[in-house]
């Protein structure tokens, strides 16, 4: 994948505000679906779209815990993705 192809991608994925709001909650705590769900007032089918978004992304994973399955934010990725925005985004000196 080019680094054209890889930006077009992750602003992509970050284009909906939904989202963009998952991955905040998410970046300070694990959470399930429904505490998503309540969080962000819309409804836990919503939510799991969102989140099949995020994982195919590779910038949420999954962990399950007894019934429930929480998702926290792939610090990995995010780190990759900040690299990646800021090298299009940084002004040439």
């Amino acid at each position: 994948m080019t680094n054209s192809e890889k930006l077009a991608r992750i602003f992509k994925v970050l284009s909906v505000a939904t989202r963009v709001q998952m991955i905040d909650l998410l970046k300070r705590r694990s959470l399930c679906v429904n505490a998503l769900a309540r969080a962000l007032d819309i409804t836990s089918a919503a939510v799991s779209q969102h989140l099949r978004v995020l994982r195919d992304a590779d910038i949420v994973t999954a962990d399950k815990q007894g019934y429930f399955v929480h998702y926290k934010v792939n610090e990995e990725t995010l780190a990759e993705w900040n690299e990646t925005a800021r090298s299009l985004l940084e002004m040439d000196k």
